[in-house]
Order: C-alpha cells, then sequence, then structure tokens
C-alpha cells in the first residue's frame, strides 16, 4: 500500500491561483482584439519595459546579433539542432501517406499535410530559454510547416542574443522581441503589424499557458502546459545525491513546479530529504527550488515496483526518472508520462537542452490522452476518397438504406442519385 510521506499544496490551492489567471489574462486578449498594435505596445511598456520602434527583428538586426554570441556558444547551439533535427526526421518518416482499395473500386487514403502557419512562444523571464527555439521552430519547419514566426521576450530591457541566434538558426521567418500574453495574443488574434498564424505552440508561464487555452479554438495549439514537473522512480539501487540533484534540477524552473520521488525504499526516501537539504544550501537557485520542494514537492513510499507504477500512472508527470534496476520494467508498463529517461546515465536536463527528444510535453495530468510536441503535431492528417462506377452504386445502396434508417432524406437522396445515375452505365 502507498504512503505519502511528504505533500504538496491541494488542487483546491491551486485551482484558487488558476481563477485570478484566467480573469487577468481574458481581460487582456479582449483588449488586444480591440485595439491591437496599441494594446501590445502599452502592455510591452508596462510588464517588460520595452517599446522599440518595432518589435520584429530587421534582417541586419538578426545578423548583428548573431555576431555578437561567442562562437562556442553557436557551436553548442548547432550540436544541439543537429540532434533535435535528425530525431525529429526520423519520426517524420514514420508518418507515411496512404492509399487502399478497401473494396472493388473503392480507394481510400490519407495524407499527411502542414499546417500552413505557426507561432512559436520561446519563454524568457526568469531564464533565457534558447533550447525551446529547437523545440519548437526547428521541429515545426521539419514537418514542413511554410512560416513560422517566433516571440521571446527581452530580459531586463536587452534582447536574449543567444536565443535569437537559435530562433533564426532554427528557421524562424520572422523574429518578434516580444513576450507574455501579448505576444500570443499578437500571433493568434493578430494586429495591423503582425499576420496572424493556424497554430501556437511552446512553453510559458502561467499567464502564456492560459493564453494558449483561452486562444485554442481560434488557433490551434500543441498541449495545455503547466508549471514543469518531474518524478524520480527509484529503488535501493539508488542514490540520493542524484535523486536530490535530480528533483531539485527541475524544481528550480519555477517556485510552483512539482517533484516528486516514489520509491521502495525508506532509507532512500529519508537521504534524499536529507540531500535535498544539503544541496539547497549551495545550489545558486535555491531561493526558487527550494520553495517549489517545499510547497509542491513529494515522497510517495510503494511496496513494490508494481505498485509504483500504478502510483506513477496516477501522477501522469511531465519528465519521469526511472533509477531502479530494471529500468526497462517501467518502459514496458507505464502507460501516463510524458517522456521517460531511462537509468542513471541519462537525466531530464539532457531532453530539455540538447539529446533529441523534444522538452514541449504535457502537464497537470493531460499525460493521460496526450504525448509532447513532435512533427506529427504540425502534420493534418486528412482523409480523401474516390470510387468507379460499380463501386458507387454497391456503396450508393448501402448508403441509401442506412441514411433512411436516421431519417436523412437529403443524404438517401446524394445516395440514389448515384445509384440511379451510374447503375445504368454499369449495366450497359
Amino acid at each position: 500500500m502507498a504512503t505519502i510521506l511528504k505533500q504538496g499544496k491541494n488542487d483546491q490551492e491551486v485551482q484558487e491561483a488558476d481563477v485570478k489567471v484566467r480573469e487577468a489574462v481574458s481581460e487582456v486578449l479582449k483588449n488586444i482584439e480591440h485595439n491591437g498594435d496599441a494594446e501590445i505596445r502599452k502592455l510591452s511598456e508596462q510588464y517588460d519595459k520595452w517599446s522599440p520602434e518595432q518589435f520584429k527583428l530587421t534582417d541586419d538586426q538578426i545578423q548583428e546579433i548573431i555576431a555578437s554570441v561567442p562562437e562556442q556558444t553557436i557551436s553548442d547551439i548547432k550540436f544541439a539542432q543537429e540532434q533535435i533535427r535528425n530525431f525529429a526526421e526520423h519520426q517524420k518518416a514514420a508518418l507515411k501517406d496512404i492509399e487502399v482499395e478497401t473494396l472493388p473500386g473503392v480507394f481510400l487514403g490519407h495524407k499527411n499535410i502542414p499546417v500552413n502557419s505557426v507561432g512559436c512562444y520561446i519563454p524568457g523571464g526568469r531564464y533565457p530559454m534558447v533550447a525551446s527555439s529547437h523545440m519548437s521552430v526547428l521541429t515545426a519547419k521539419v514537418a514542413g510547416v511554410k512560416r513560422v514566426i517566433a516571440c521571446t521576450p527581452p530580459i531586463k530591457g536587452e534582447i536574449p542574443s543567444a536565443t535569437v541566434a537559435a530562433m533564426h538558426l532554427a528557421g524562424a521567418d520572422d523574429i518578434y522581441i516580444l513576450g507574455g500574453i501579448q505576444a500570443m495574443g499578437a500571433m493568434a488574434i493578430g494586429t495591423e503589424t503582425v499576420e496572424p498564424v493556424d497554430m501556437l505552440v511552446g512553453p510559458g508561464n502561467a499567464f502564456v499557458a492560459e493564453a494558449k487555452r483561452q486562444l485554442y479554438g481560434k488557433v490551434g495549439i500543441d498541449l495545455f502546459a503547466g508549471p514543469t514537473e518531474v518524478l524520480v522512480i527509484a529503488d535501493e539501487t539508488a542514490d540520493a545525491e542524484m535523486v536530490a540533484t535530480d528533483l531539485l534540477g527541475q524544481a528550480e524552473h519555477g517556485p510552483n513546479s512539482p517533484a516528486a520521488l516514489i520509491t521502495t525504499s525508506q532509507t532512500l526516501a529519508d537521504e534524499t530529504v536529507e540531500e535535498i537539504e544539503r544541496q539547497l544550501e549551495t545550489l545558486p537557485t535555491a531561493d526558487i527550488a527550494g520553495v517549489a520542494w517545499k510547497d509542491y514537492g513529494s515522497i510517495i513510499l510503494v511496496d513494490s515496483l508494481e505498485e509504483a507504477v500504478v502510483e506513477a500512472d496516477k501522477l501522469a508527470y511531465e519528465h519521469v526518472e526511472v533509477l531502479t534496476e530494471d529500468p526497462n520494467y517501467f518502459l514496458e508498463n507505464m502507460t501516463n508520462y510524458g517522456a521517460l529517461f531511462l537509468g542513471p546515465e541519462t537525466n531530464v536536463a539532457y531532453g530539455d537542452k540538447v539529446i533529441g527528444t523534444n522538452h514541449t510535453l504535457p502537464t497537470k495530468k493531460a499525460a493521460r490522452y496526450t504525448g509532447g510536441l513532435w512533427v506529427g503535431k504540425f502534420l493534418k492528417t486528412c482523409t480523401y476518397q474516390r470510387t468507379t462506377p460499380e463501386a458507387s452504386v454497391k456503396i450508393g445502396e448501402y448508403a441509401s438504406r442506412l441514411c433512411d434508417i436516421e431519417g436523412f432524406k437529403g443524404h438517401q437522396a446524394q445516395a440514389d442519385l448515384r445509384v440511379k445515375r451510374y447503375s445504368s452505365l454499369v449495366n450497359k
């Protein structure tokens, strides 16, 4: 039986905070729809102290920014993008257009068609999220999206040069230094100077995530994203230093980032708590990670690996690290997770930054029904059909009777017309 040794804030406390965000975002989006660029500029000045002549960077500005980035940084960005591109291309190769003859003369198929335009949000704020450029812009380009625009906020009044370099190298067609709700509204709703897109992707803070949620329907989205989550599943073969390091490594994202440990070992649980306290004494981001662990950290003690799977699937966390003697057991048996990191040799930071899988992943239990961002998210699988006259007569006879059962006389007439028209041709 699972025993909760430590628990974070309950759902009611989290929902109360969500309501306040929801109301604020709704008002801002309404103002953007009515006032366009003027509202975007007002919000940018208010929240980012940023009001340039234009928010879109020119080609000359982009080249000047890239020239200011150290060569090693450019090289590292290119290496990471090579890994993300490679995996994305393999994923795309697994998606095939098909056409099959299901009955004599009945041909059914589907095509994988890229959406025409995508807006990518690259978070800034506390950290310049350079890697999000690869995950969104580059993946959309591999999928075949024709127009990809990207927004990222200024950081303390400065353009984040490494992020801009990554956006450009990933293939962004237009780059805007614009953040928050105003960026999401500009890309989805459009303004006098920003042509709206068909789809929004990318992570962000609570306000960005809520804006994406409210804009869904007007545009497509990758997924609903909340604060980043990490779950470590460990047995007695794991060591507390690694468990604590990997929990705090994700908790530093924000003060509301959940970090959980499921373990079969009471000893490891106790040692992990002690190790977390020790590491927080020297971790440069302890002011954030410490609050996240205090308010949203949890530890669950289980009797078996089977029970660990049950509890892990209940949590349905974004990132799941498996530090057990047989990590593949969880690959074979878990069903609810954003991404798995199997064994001590890998970790969430690899997936977040460079290894090749995408770091935009489901949170808040969304892993129960969706995976993360990948090439397939940018593709619409659209079906088509055609028939020979002979097949149309056969299918039409069935369709006519089935439409009649439901009382759809207009539908029935479509079928009857084909039966009448093509029967004469077939019987000649």
